[in-house]
Protein backbone atom coordinates (compact mmCIF):
# COMPACT_ATOMS: atom_id res chain seq x y z
CA UNK A 1 0.00 0.00 0.00
CA UNK A 2 1.41 3.39 -0.97
CA UNK A 3 2.01 5.85 1.84
CA UNK A 4 0.09 9.10 1.69
CA UNK A 5 1.71 12.47 2.18
CA UNK A 6 -0.49 13.00 5.24
CA UNK A 7 0.73 9.75 6.82
CA UNK A 8 4.37 10.50 6.09
CA UNK A 9 3.98 14.00 7.55
CA UNK A 10 2.41 12.51 10.69
CA UNK A 11 5.33 10.10 11.09
CA UNK A 12 7.86 12.90 10.57
CA UNK A 13 6.14 15.16 13.09
CA UNK A 14 5.95 12.30 15.59
CA UNK A 15 9.68 11.72 15.33
CA UNK A 16 10.37 15.46 15.60
CA UNK A 17 8.01 15.83 18.56
CA UNK A 18 9.56 12.86 20.35
CA UNK A 19 13.04 14.31 19.77
CA UNK A 20 12.02 17.72 21.12
CA UNK A 21 10.39 16.16 24.17
CA UNK A 22 13.53 14.11 24.81
CA UNK A 23 15.70 17.22 24.40
CA UNK A 24 13.57 19.21 26.84
CA UNK A 25 13.57 16.28 29.26
CA UNK A 26 17.37 16.11 29.41
CA UNK A 27 18.36 19.79 29.39
CA UNK A 28 18.76 22.02 32.44
CA UNK A 29 17.28 25.28 31.24
CA UNK A 30 13.62 25.17 32.22
CA UNK A 31 14.02 28.13 34.58
CA UNK A 32 17.06 30.41 34.39
CA UNK A 33 18.29 33.49 36.22
CA UNK A 34 18.61 36.72 34.32
CA UNK A 35 22.32 37.14 33.52
CA UNK A 36 22.15 40.90 34.18
CA UNK A 37 21.36 40.30 37.85
CA UNK A 38 24.33 41.01 40.15
CA UNK A 39 25.25 37.85 42.09
CA UNK A 40 22.55 35.24 41.62
CA UNK A 41 22.49 32.32 44.03
CA UNK A 42 20.33 30.28 41.70
CA UNK A 43 21.46 29.85 38.09
CA UNK A 44 19.12 27.38 36.36
CA UNK A 45 17.07 24.25 36.81
CA UNK A 46 15.90 21.45 34.55
CA UNK A 47 13.75 18.49 35.40
CA UNK A 48 16.67 16.54 36.86
CA UNK A 49 19.54 19.03 37.33
CA UNK A 50 19.78 22.22 39.38
CA UNK A 51 22.59 24.77 39.27
CA UNK A 52 23.43 27.03 42.21
CA UNK A 53 26.18 29.56 42.69
CA UNK A 54 27.14 30.10 46.31
CA UNK A 55 23.63 29.28 47.53
CA UNK A 56 23.09 28.92 51.25
CA UNK A 57 19.78 27.69 52.63
CA UNK A 58 18.31 30.40 54.87
CA UNK A 59 16.49 27.79 57.00
CA UNK A 60 19.50 25.61 57.83
CA UNK A 61 22.20 27.91 59.17
CA UNK A 62 23.73 25.32 61.44
CA UNK A 63 24.95 23.23 58.49
CA UNK A 64 26.83 26.17 56.94
CA UNK A 65 26.62 24.46 53.57
CA UNK A 66 26.99 26.38 50.34
CA UNK A 67 25.97 24.87 47.05
CA UNK A 68 27.98 25.45 43.89
CA UNK A 69 27.81 24.09 40.35
CA UNK A 70 25.22 21.86 38.71
CA UNK A 71 24.08 18.66 40.37
CA UNK A 72 21.47 15.99 39.94
CA UNK A 73 18.41 16.97 42.01
CA UNK A 74 18.52 13.71 43.98
CA UNK A 75 22.16 14.16 44.97
CA UNK A 76 22.79 13.35 48.61
CA UNK A 77 23.97 16.88 49.40
CA UNK A 78 20.64 18.33 48.27
CA UNK A 79 18.65 16.46 50.91
CA UNK A 80 19.29 19.41 53.19
CA UNK A 81 17.38 21.75 50.86
CA UNK A 82 14.73 19.35 49.58
CA UNK A 83 12.06 21.63 51.07
CA UNK A 84 13.19 24.35 48.64
CA UNK A 85 13.71 22.13 45.59
CA UNK A 86 10.81 19.74 45.75
CA UNK A 87 7.76 21.94 45.74
CA UNK A 88 4.54 20.40 44.47
CA UNK A 89 4.81 22.16 41.13
CA UNK A 90 8.26 20.71 40.46
CA UNK A 91 7.30 17.15 41.38
CA UNK A 92 4.11 17.38 39.29
CA UNK A 93 6.07 18.71 36.32
CA UNK A 94 8.63 15.91 36.65
CA UNK A 95 5.89 13.27 36.87
CA UNK A 96 3.77 14.44 33.95
CA UNK A 97 6.67 15.21 31.63
CA UNK A 98 8.33 11.87 32.44
CA UNK A 99 5.02 10.19 31.61
CA UNK A 100 4.91 12.20 28.39
CA UNK A 101 8.40 11.01 27.49
CA UNK A 102 7.43 7.40 28.09
CA UNK A 103 4.15 7.74 26.20
CA UNK A 104 4.88 10.42 23.61
CA UNK A 105 1.57 9.80 21.91
CA UNK A 106 -0.09 11.04 25.11
CA UNK A 107 0.59 14.77 24.63
CA UNK A 108 -2.03 15.44 27.29
CA UNK A 109 0.53 14.58 29.99
CA UNK A 110 3.04 17.07 28.66
CA UNK A 111 0.32 19.69 28.38
CA UNK A 112 -0.50 19.27 32.07
CA UNK A 113 3.20 19.45 32.98
CA UNK A 114 3.72 22.57 30.87
CA UNK A 115 0.68 24.32 32.34
CA UNK A 116 1.82 23.54 35.89
CA UNK A 117 5.39 24.66 35.29
CA UNK A 118 4.45 27.71 33.24
CA UNK A 119 1.94 28.87 35.85
CA UNK A 120 4.04 28.50 38.97
CA UNK A 121 7.75 28.24 38.11
CA UNK A 122 8.35 31.97 37.94
CA UNK A 123 6.52 32.67 41.18
CA UNK A 124 8.05 33.94 44.39
CA UNK A 125 7.42 30.73 46.32
CA UNK A 126 10.03 28.56 44.67
CA UNK A 127 13.57 29.56 43.69
CA UNK A 128 15.57 32.40 45.29
CA UNK A 129 15.65 35.82 43.61
CA UNK A 130 12.38 35.03 41.88
CA UNK A 131 12.11 38.51 40.35
CA UNK A 132 15.21 37.78 38.24
CA UNK A 133 14.22 34.30 37.05
CA UNK A 134 12.91 33.66 33.56
CA UNK A 135 11.47 30.67 31.78
CA UNK A 136 14.34 29.04 29.84
CA UNK A 137 14.70 27.66 26.34
CA UNK A 138 14.18 24.07 27.49
CA UNK A 139 10.62 24.98 28.40
CA UNK A 140 10.15 26.46 24.92
CA UNK A 141 11.47 23.25 23.36
CA UNK A 142 9.02 21.28 25.51
CA UNK A 143 6.13 23.46 24.32
CA UNK A 144 7.21 23.08 20.69
CA UNK A 145 7.54 19.31 21.07
CA UNK A 146 4.10 19.06 22.65
CA UNK A 147 2.46 21.12 19.90
CA UNK A 148 4.23 18.98 17.31
CA UNK A 149 2.87 15.84 18.97
CA UNK A 150 -0.66 17.30 18.87
CA UNK A 151 -0.35 18.11 15.17
CA UNK A 152 0.98 14.62 14.40
CA UNK A 153 -1.87 13.11 16.44
CA UNK A 154 -4.42 15.04 14.38
CA UNK A 155 -2.73 13.91 11.16
CA UNK A 156 -2.80 10.29 12.37
CA UNK A 157 -6.52 10.70 13.05
CA UNK A 158 -7.09 12.07 9.55
CA UNK A 159 -5.04 9.23 8.04
CA UNK A 160 -7.02 6.66 10.05
CA UNK A 161 -10.31 8.16 8.87
CA UNK A 162 -9.14 8.15 5.23
CA UNK A 163 -8.04 4.51 5.54
CA UNK A 164 -11.43 3.55 7.03
CA UNK A 165 -13.24 5.24 4.14
CA UNK A 166 -11.04 3.40 1.60
CA UNK A 167 -11.74 0.06 3.29
CA UNK A 168 -15.47 0.76 3.35
CA UNK A 169 -15.41 1.67 -0.34
CA UNK A 170 -13.53 -1.53 -1.20
CA UNK A 171 -16.02 -3.62 0.80
CA UNK A 172 -18.93 -1.94 -1.00
CA UNK A 173 -17.33 -2.59 -4.38
CA UNK A 174 -16.66 -6.21 -3.40
CA UNK A 175 -20.27 -6.65 -2.30
CA UNK A 176 -21.52 -5.12 -5.57
CA UNK A 177 -19.27 -7.43 -7.58
CA UNK A 178 -20.43 -10.47 -5.60
CA UNK A 179 -24.10 -9.56 -6.01
CA UNK A 180 -23.60 -9.01 -9.76
CA UNK A 181 -21.95 -12.41 -10.14
CA UNK A 182 -24.77 -14.01 -8.14
CA UNK A 183 -27.29 -12.43 -10.51
CA UNK A 184 -25.40 -13.79 -13.51
CA UNK A 185 -25.31 -17.27 -11.98
CA UNK A 186 -29.05 -17.14 -11.32
CA UNK A 187 -29.74 -16.01 -14.86
CA UNK A 188 -27.65 -18.82 -16.31
CA UNK A 189 -29.77 -21.40 -14.47
CA UNK A 190 -33.06 -20.18 -15.92
CA UNK A 191 -34.53 -22.71 -18.30
CA UNK A 192 -35.69 -21.28 -21.56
Amino acid sequence: MAKSRNGLTAVGLSVLGAFLVLLAFTTKNWLVTNVNFGHPKFERIGLWVVCFKDFEDPLHWFFNTRFHSCWWVFEEEYYIIDDILFKGLYIATQFFFSTCLLLTVFAVCSTIALIIFGSYADSRVWMPNWEHNDIGWSYGVAVTGTITLYVSGVLYGIECRAHMIKCKRMDTQRDNYNSDSDDIKQMSHIDI
